[in-house]
């Protein structure tokens, strides 16, 4: 069943959500953006009308859901209007900037004809999928610890832009990589109450920004005038209820030896243990069989894999709103992350342990 799309934010972002909705066969019916000229290029290029304001966009008949890809501190604002005029939302994460947001976000769903789907694309990748089947299957017994890491030797997004400044962005790479990591963690885990958090943010290398060396940069390139003032680098312990403990390292900015770490997520159980990367094609699990120390390595279509993941997250988005179908990610999940995210800036800057209530 085809339904009418609209794309609200057209940078990089919302031009990867309307790619994937070509390669799906939907077609985007509307688009906006804060800046004009954008709105009317993204409709040029995608097809659908260039709308003036984010109310014409969602004053149209014709359609049914909304992809918001705008920056951090539109989150809110954006969600609430699209559920409120009765569309169904795929929604970037993070949720929004702060859990009251959140909460009147997932107020607005319940009170709306729409549903809304979190953006946690990371769930949908083929190595996420194959770990989530084998653990759901009991093969890794009790899970005890997971580790996360996602690290870049100079990536600092957009240096003096939205990105960089707390008030645009929420955060740097907690909150920009840090959240897909958790949700992850938390989704392979079966969603355990989390109990407490210890972290730690750093911020070493974005400032002075003429200073900063680096080879590229996405969202660039640099405002020398602009603000830095978010972490570039973040750990965090999470204590889980039942004895999972997660353990978080991101960083935008670091001085890594290229090669000498591996980003990905490194999962502990008692009957087996597993290592990927979350975008890679590759998934090994350590195992016993047959009285045997055993090495699987699952085979994967031979295709992008993060191409495959922006499909079938958007496959999700596609069921819940043509037929109904619960979303894969929901706003209770992102509001219930979001929290573990601020416990996290919390406890960085009481330099104390924060318990979840």
């Amino acid at each position: 069943m085809s339904f009418g799309l609209a794309i609200i934010g057209c940078g990089a972002i919302g031009t990867v959500h309307a790619q994937t909705a070509r390669r799906a066969g939907v077609t985007v019916t509307g688009a906006w953006d804060v800046l004009p000229e954008r709105s009317k290029a993204f409709a040029k290029e995608f097809g659908g009308r260039g709308c003036a304001s984010i109310d014409e966009l969602l004053s149209m008949p014709a359609i049914d859901a909304v992809v918001i890809a705008v920056p951090n501190d539109r989150h809110h604002a954006c969600a609430c209007a699209a559920l409120a005029a009765g569309k169904h939302v795929l929604l970037e994460k993070p949720m929004a900037l702060t859990r009251a947001q959140c909460d009147e976000i997932v107020a607005a769903e319940r009170a709306s004809a729409g549903s809304l789907q979190m953006g946690f694309v990371c769930r949908q990748s083929p190595t996420s999928l194959a770990a989530k089947q084998w653990i759901d299957a009991g093969r890794f017994g009790e899970i005890y610890r997971i580790r996360a890491s996602m690290t870049r030797r100079r990536g600092i997004p957009g240096l003096g832009g939205w990105f960089t400044t707390k008030r645009h962005s929420g955060g740097g790479p907690l909150i920009d990589l840090g959240v897909h990591l958790i949700d992850l963690s938390l989704h392979l885990a079966g969603h355990p109450h989390v109990e407490r958090v210890s972290g730690v943010t750093w911020s070493k290398f974005g400032s002075p920004i003429r200073d900063y060396r680096y080879t590229s940069m996405w969202a660039g390139p640099p405002n020398l005038a602009g603000t830095f003032d978010v972490e570039d680098a973040a750990s965090a312990l999470i204590r889980c209820a039942g004895g999972l403990s997660i353990e978080l390292t991101v960083a935008w900015a670091a001085n890594i030896p290229e090669g000498s770490t591996r980003d990905g997520i490194s999962i502990w159980g008692t009957r087996a243990g597993a290592f990927f990367e979350v975008m890679g094609g590759e998934l090994s699990i350590a195992t016993e069989e047959e009285g045997m120390l055993v090495d699987i390595k699952p085979q994967f279509e031979a295709a992008n894999a993060l191409d495959l993941a922006w499909d079938g997250q958007f496959r999700h988005f596609t069921q819940m709103v043509t037929q109904r179908k619960t979303p894969v990610a929901t706003g209770d999940q992102g509001r219930l992350l979001h929290g573990v995210i601020e416990a996290i800036y919390e406890s960085s800057s009481a330099n104390r342990e924060i318990e979840l209530r």
